[in-house]
């Protein structure tokens, strides 16, 4: 089990800088989901469910959900929407 906690530890450790070092908007996003996923199973092996369910919902969930929709207001994210019309160009 040690080996698992330091597996995640250092995964944890590679997504805070990979979201740092990243360019690319939606790839951010992602790797900070995974983060909050992480970070929920971490909670749930030191013996914390309830700390792991708000990770899990509110890191991976919804503060995700807000920033694809950030994205998507920006237009940093293409739709189908904007693909048609490209073509019909």
């Amino acid at each position: 089990m040690d080996v698992f906690k330091l597996i995640l530890l250092i995964f944890l450790v590679v997504c805070a800088i990979s979201v740092s070092l990243t360019k690319n908007l939606l790839t951010s996003i992602v790797i900070y989901m995974s983060y909050s996923v992480v970070m929920s199973i971490i909670w749930i092996i030191l013996e914390s469910p309830d700390l792991a369910i708000t990770e899990a919902a509110v890191g991976a969930g919804v503060t995700s959900i807000l920033f694809f929709v950030t994205l998507k207001k920006i237009h940093a994210i293409k739709g189908e929407e904007d693909d048609v019309e490209a073509k019909n160009e």
